[in-house]
Protein backbone atom coordinates (compact mmCIF):
# COMPACT_ATOMS: atom_id res chain seq x y z
CA UNK A 1 0.00 0.00 0.00
CA UNK A 2 1.34 3.59 -0.82
CA UNK A 3 0.14 5.88 1.35
CA UNK A 4 0.62 10.07 0.30
CA UNK A 5 1.68 11.93 3.81
CA UNK A 6 2.97 15.70 2.83
CA UNK A 7 6.14 16.66 5.63
CA UNK A 8 4.47 20.07 5.78
CA UNK A 9 1.42 18.79 7.78
CA UNK A 10 1.13 15.05 8.13
CA UNK A 11 -2.19 14.06 8.22
CA UNK A 12 -3.00 12.74 11.54
CA UNK A 13 -5.81 9.67 9.94
CA UNK A 14 -3.28 8.76 7.74
CA UNK A 15 -0.82 9.21 10.46
CA UNK A 16 -2.98 6.62 12.68
CA UNK A 17 -3.26 4.24 9.74
CA UNK A 18 0.15 3.86 9.48
CA UNK A 19 0.61 3.82 13.35
CA UNK A 20 -1.94 0.74 13.47
CA UNK A 21 -0.13 -1.19 11.22
CA UNK A 22 3.04 -0.66 12.83
CA UNK A 23 1.24 -2.24 16.17
CA UNK A 24 -0.04 -4.98 14.39
CA UNK A 25 3.64 -5.90 13.92
CA UNK A 26 3.88 -4.31 10.27
CA UNK A 27 6.89 -3.11 8.74
CA UNK A 28 6.94 0.13 6.85
CA UNK A 29 8.87 2.32 4.29
CA UNK A 30 9.09 6.00 5.68
CA UNK A 31 10.88 9.15 4.60
CA UNK A 32 13.74 10.75 6.92
CA UNK A 33 15.85 13.70 6.32
CA UNK A 34 18.46 11.10 4.72
CA UNK A 35 17.09 8.09 2.97
CA UNK A 36 13.98 6.71 2.54
CA UNK A 37 14.11 3.57 5.68
CA UNK A 38 12.56 0.86 6.55
CA UNK A 39 11.02 0.09 9.62
CA UNK A 40 8.85 -1.29 12.58
CA UNK A 41 7.70 -0.50 16.15
CA UNK A 42 11.12 -1.24 17.45
CA UNK A 43 10.00 -3.14 20.97
CA UNK A 44 8.40 -6.06 18.34
CA UNK A 45 10.71 -8.49 18.47
CA UNK A 46 9.11 -10.44 15.76
CA UNK A 47 8.81 -7.45 13.36
CA UNK A 48 12.45 -6.56 13.51
CA UNK A 49 13.57 -10.07 12.84
CA UNK A 50 11.11 -9.85 9.92
CA UNK A 51 13.49 -6.20 8.96
CA UNK A 52 16.42 -8.22 9.61
CA UNK A 53 15.58 -11.51 6.89
CA UNK A 54 14.62 -8.80 4.40
CA UNK A 55 17.86 -6.34 4.73
CA UNK A 56 20.11 -9.60 5.05
CA UNK A 57 21.25 -8.28 8.57
CA UNK A 58 22.52 -10.61 11.72
CA UNK A 59 21.59 -8.72 14.54
CA UNK A 60 24.34 -10.71 16.57
CA UNK A 61 27.04 -8.85 14.19
CA UNK A 62 25.42 -5.22 13.10
CA UNK A 63 24.29 -2.67 15.22
CA UNK A 64 20.30 -1.91 15.21
CA UNK A 65 19.29 1.86 15.29
CA UNK A 66 16.39 3.22 16.49
CA UNK A 67 14.77 6.75 15.77
CA UNK A 68 13.32 8.51 18.96
CA UNK A 69 11.08 11.30 19.30
CA UNK A 70 13.46 13.74 21.19
CA UNK A 71 16.06 13.53 23.73
CA UNK A 72 14.38 12.75 26.54
CA UNK A 73 13.22 9.59 25.26
CA UNK A 74 16.69 8.38 24.52
CA UNK A 75 18.07 7.31 28.07
CA UNK A 76 15.17 4.90 28.40
CA UNK A 77 17.17 2.90 25.53
CA UNK A 78 20.68 4.12 25.78
CA UNK A 79 23.21 5.09 28.42
CA UNK A 80 23.88 8.59 27.37
CA UNK A 81 27.08 9.92 28.58
CA UNK A 82 27.38 13.70 29.21
CA UNK A 83 29.33 13.89 26.46
CA UNK A 84 27.44 12.51 24.38
CA UNK A 85 23.86 13.88 25.70
CA UNK A 86 26.02 17.49 24.66
CA UNK A 87 26.50 16.30 21.05
CA UNK A 88 23.19 15.52 20.51
CA UNK A 89 21.58 18.63 21.96
CA UNK A 90 23.97 20.37 19.41
CA UNK A 91 23.16 18.58 16.35
CA UNK A 92 19.78 16.57 16.57
CA UNK A 93 17.31 16.74 15.13
CA UNK A 94 19.28 16.12 12.09
CA UNK A 95 21.11 13.62 9.56
CA UNK A 96 23.26 12.09 12.35
CA UNK A 97 24.00 8.48 14.75
CA UNK A 98 24.49 8.25 17.21
CA UNK A 99 26.28 4.65 18.42
CA UNK A 100 25.23 4.13 22.23
CA UNK A 101 25.80 2.00 25.19
CA UNK A 102 22.26 -0.09 24.52
CA UNK A 103 20.24 0.39 27.82
CA UNK A 104 18.19 -2.06 29.99
CA UNK A 105 14.61 -1.26 28.50
CA UNK A 106 15.60 -2.81 24.97
CA UNK A 107 14.45 -6.67 24.30
CA UNK A 108 17.79 -9.11 23.59
CA UNK A 109 17.92 -9.13 20.29
CA UNK A 110 19.64 -5.75 19.91
CA UNK A 111 21.93 -6.80 23.22
CA UNK A 112 24.11 -8.82 21.13
CA UNK A 113 26.87 -6.29 20.61
CA UNK A 114 25.54 -3.98 23.60
CA UNK A 115 25.25 -1.13 21.35
CA UNK A 116 22.67 0.74 19.66
CA UNK A 117 22.26 3.32 17.22
CA UNK A 118 19.90 6.23 18.29
CA UNK A 119 18.49 8.82 15.57
CA UNK A 120 16.47 12.03 15.87
CA UNK A 121 15.53 12.98 12.17
CA UNK A 122 14.71 16.53 10.50
CA UNK A 123 11.96 14.69 9.49
CA UNK A 124 8.31 15.52 10.58
CA UNK A 125 7.03 12.49 9.11
CA UNK A 126 9.56 10.15 10.47
CA UNK A 127 9.33 12.08 13.82
CA UNK A 128 5.34 11.94 13.84
CA UNK A 129 5.08 8.30 13.78
CA UNK A 130 7.36 7.88 16.61
CA UNK A 131 5.06 10.40 18.83
CA UNK A 132 1.86 8.51 18.02
CA UNK A 133 3.36 5.07 18.50
CA UNK A 134 4.48 5.65 21.83
CA UNK A 135 8.41 4.33 21.32
CA UNK A 136 11.01 4.00 18.97
CA UNK A 137 10.71 2.85 15.49
CA UNK A 138 13.80 0.45 14.19
CA UNK A 139 15.34 2.14 11.09
CA UNK A 140 17.63 0.49 8.48
CA UNK A 141 18.29 2.45 5.48
CA UNK A 142 16.37 1.23 1.77
CA UNK A 143 19.40 -0.01 -0.19
CA UNK A 144 20.73 2.47 -2.50
CA UNK A 145 22.45 1.85 -5.44
CA UNK A 146 24.25 4.56 -7.98
CA UNK A 147 23.37 2.17 -10.51
CA UNK A 148 19.67 3.08 -9.96
CA UNK A 149 19.15 5.62 -7.30
CA UNK A 150 15.64 6.15 -8.15
CA UNK A 151 14.95 3.13 -6.15
CA UNK A 152 15.74 4.86 -2.90
CA UNK A 153 14.62 8.19 -3.80
CA UNK A 154 11.34 7.72 -5.76
CA UNK A 155 8.44 6.40 -3.31
CA UNK A 156 6.34 5.28 -5.99
CA UNK A 157 9.70 3.59 -7.27
CA UNK A 158 10.48 2.43 -4.27
CA UNK A 159 6.95 0.65 -3.97
CA UNK A 160 7.09 -0.73 -6.88
CA UNK A 161 10.35 -2.86 -5.47
CA UNK A 162 9.32 -3.47 -2.31
CA UNK A 163 5.61 -3.93 -2.11
CA UNK A 164 5.29 -7.95 -1.38
CA UNK A 165 8.01 -6.84 1.67
CA UNK A 166 6.51 -3.98 3.56
CA UNK A 167 3.01 -3.86 4.48
CA UNK A 168 3.12 0.33 3.34
CA UNK A 169 5.26 2.65 1.84
CA UNK A 170 4.83 6.37 2.59
CA UNK A 171 5.26 8.48 0.08
CA UNK A 172 6.56 12.09 1.49
CA UNK A 173 8.34 13.12 -1.53
CA UNK A 174 11.55 12.23 -3.11
CA UNK A 175 14.10 11.09 -0.46
CA UNK A 176 18.35 12.14 -0.23
CA UNK A 177 21.20 9.72 -1.50
CA UNK A 178 23.11 10.13 0.99
CA UNK A 179 22.59 8.17 4.53
CA UNK A 180 23.61 9.88 7.79
CA UNK A 181 27.12 10.62 9.52
CA UNK A 182 28.02 8.23 12.10
CA UNK A 183 29.55 9.19 15.62
CA UNK A 184 30.40 6.39 17.79
CA UNK A 185 29.97 7.51 21.80
CA UNK A 186 30.62 4.01 23.35
CA UNK A 187 34.40 5.33 24.66
CA UNK A 188 35.68 7.75 26.25
CA UNK A 189 35.60 10.02 23.07
CA UNK A 190 33.17 10.68 20.62
CA UNK A 191 34.54 10.17 16.97
CA UNK A 192 33.08 10.06 13.20
CA UNK A 193 32.99 6.42 11.88
CA UNK A 194 31.47 7.18 9.04
CA UNK A 195 30.88 10.68 6.66
CA UNK A 196 27.49 11.29 5.70
CA UNK A 197 25.00 14.30 5.38
CA UNK A 198 25.73 15.60 8.78
CA UNK A 199 28.26 17.73 9.23
CA UNK A 200 30.29 17.72 12.58
CA UNK A 201 33.76 19.69 12.20
CA UNK A 202 34.64 19.05 16.11
CA UNK A 203 34.75 15.84 16.29
CA UNK A 204 37.54 13.44 14.45
CA UNK A 205 36.92 11.14 11.82
CA UNK A 206 38.24 7.91 12.80
CA UNK A 207 40.98 6.44 10.40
Amino acid sequence: MLVKIYPENPNPKEIDKVVRTLQESGLVIYPTDTLYAIGCDALNVRAVEKICRIKGVNPRKSNLSVICYDLSGISTYAKVSNMAFKLMKQYLPGPFTFILPAGGELPKIYKSRKEIGVRIPAHPVARELVRSLGHPLLTMSVHYSEEEPEYATDPELIHEKYEHLVDIVIDGGYGDTEGSTVIDCTSGECEITRQGKGICSQIPVRG
